[in-house]
């Protein structure tokens, strides 16, 4: 079968929307090229380049961890399906926002030329929380070996890209740039401009005071909040996607029909009119990454453990479970509404159409896809509201179920049916050194409950904390 690309285009069927122009210039680089990218900020773009006739919008995107997304993208000159799956109904659309492609490891010089290249105006990132290599204090993890070859010379960390990139474009006089974040931290512009300033300070001094004095001036570091379900794409969507296309397409995207981008107004250069494709542009997205980070993902995390545990493949299948939905409920009413009070945010409302985003069954989320990376996603999701709700005297039943939740799936390493559950993390090694030979709840707790680089001294000297986990624990190995 032919494969999809520009000469393709006009064969498709008159049910699926082509892009109206190509971006005749790069003006945006991003750092991360997945799925997610794909099927939100890139959407954002083209939708906002279509709304002011502007080509100049046109992304780079850069692959961090091998170059497959390059071999899926590049052959079909950037273009790529969005396939967008609500209840009963579904929408075909082809995303042409993607001018070059490139894997960093791969083309470190071409890299860093389209960092000092002035037609560059934007750089955007979507590396996940462990891409930016924090160390339990929240710094930059100064003993990571890959940090430290950056600080070396080397380019092979996010932070280190972007420092790297951001001396080559001070050489260059090639003018100002924002760096905006697009990932799941809190204030993930001010984290970011942290690192950066942290990884400028750990150089030799002169090389340092030299860069970060170039980047206090020249560059702005606002943060935004991003949320759209996107699932891994099957082999059966990309099948189904050719049949329908009636050419094959290797970089096939498949999200939900709602998204939102809410970015935090404070650019060094000129943007995108993303507003005019339904972005949100505001003084402070804080309120709003509070909501999705505390009930979203928080809730999205808590039914990927319990529903794994019990068998389920799905988040849709995990959130069908009465049980389940009625403890999601339990926790986003009693516990995150309640850390949220006073910031004129409606939270039950939010979550209700969070759960109905959920059962969507035409996602198939798998839950071990969302269970993934579980020690750096905790910390952002759950443990703020589990701090709030502690020093307001009250134990988060709801949110420790969560993590009692992620506790049994570490510890038992199967579900109810005897298959085993991945565990697919950064800490991977240490997760499992802190509950082998450990059989009972409370053993397991304080094996997992003293990991600081989570937990922190505070959760695991907490008694009342630990005393509810522990029956939670107990009760999901029973």
């Amino acid at each position: 079968m032919r494969r999809l690309r520009s000469s393709t285009l006009g064969a498709l069927p008159g049910t699926v929307q082509v892009p109206d122009a190509r971006p005749a210039t790069a003006g945006i680089l991003h750092l991360g090229i997945g799925a997610f990218h794909r099927a939100h900020q890139a959407v954002f773009t083209e939708d906002a380049a279509a709304a002011t006739g502007d080509l100049g919008w046109g992304i780079c995107g850069v692959t961090q961890r091998s170059a497959d997304v390059v071999a899926q993208l590049a052959p079909q000159d950037g273009l790529y399906t969005v396939v967008e799956r609500g209840r009963g109904d579904e929408r075909l659309r082809v995303v042409g926002q993607l001018s070059d492609i490139l894997f960093a490891a791969a083309e470190p010089d071409r890299l860093q030329r389209l960092f000092a290249s002035p037609d560059v105006q934007l750089v955007t990132l979507t590396v996940t929380e462990k891409g930016y290599r924090r160390a339990a204090t929240g710094g930059l993890d100064l003993a990571d070996p890959v940090i430290r070859a950056d600080l070396a010379g080397g380019a092979g960390s996010t932070v280190g890209q972007l420092v790297r990139g951001l001396q080559a474009r001070a050489r260059s006089d090639a003018g100002p740039l924002t760096v905006l974040s697009c990932d799941n931290l809190t204030a993930n512009g001010a984290v970011l401009e942290r690192l950066v300033r942290e990884f400028c300070a750990a150089l030799p001094s002169a090389e340092g005071e030299a860069i970060g004095s170039w980047i206090r001036d020249h560059v702005r570091f606002p943060s935004s909040m991003v949320d759209r379900i996107v699932p891994a794409t099957t082999e059966d969507d990309r099948t189904d996607v050719a049949r329908r296309l009636g050419v094959d397409d290797h970089a096939v995207v498949v999200t939900e029909p709602f998204k939102q981008w809410v970015i935090q107004d404070a650019f060094a250069t000129r943007r995108p009119a993303w507003e005019l494709a339904g972005a949100e542009l505001v003084e402070d997205v804080e309120p709003f990454e509070q909501l999705k980070l505390r009930t979203l993902n928080a809730t999205h995390s808590m039914l990927a453990y319990l529903g794994a545990l019990r068998g389920y493949e799905t988040i849709a299948e995990a959130v069908g479970d009465d049980d389940l939905a009625l403890a999601a409920r339990r926790f986003i009413d009693d516990d995150v509404a309640p850390s949220l009070a006073g910031r004129g945010l409606d939270v039950v409302a939010y979550g209700e159409q969070v759960l109905e985003r959920f059962a969507n069954p035409a996602l198939r989320h798998r839950t071990v896809q969302v269970a993934m990376d579980g020690s750096q996603k905790l910390p952002l999701r759950l443990l703020g509201t589990v701090r709030d709700r502690l020093a307001e005297g009250r134990v988060p039943e709801g949110a420790t179920l969560a993590v009692a939740g992620w506790m049994a799936y570490v510890a038992r390493g199967r579900d109810v049916g005897g298959r085993p559950l991945p565990l697919d993390d950064p800490m991977a090694d240490l997760l499992r050194r802190a509950v082998t030979g450990r059989t009972d709840a409370a053993a397991i707790v304080d094996g997992l409950l003293g990991i600081e680089e989570i937990f922190g001294a505070d959760l695991r000297d907490s008694a009342a904390f630990r005393a509810v986990l522990i029956e939670h624990v107990a009760s999901l190995l029973r």
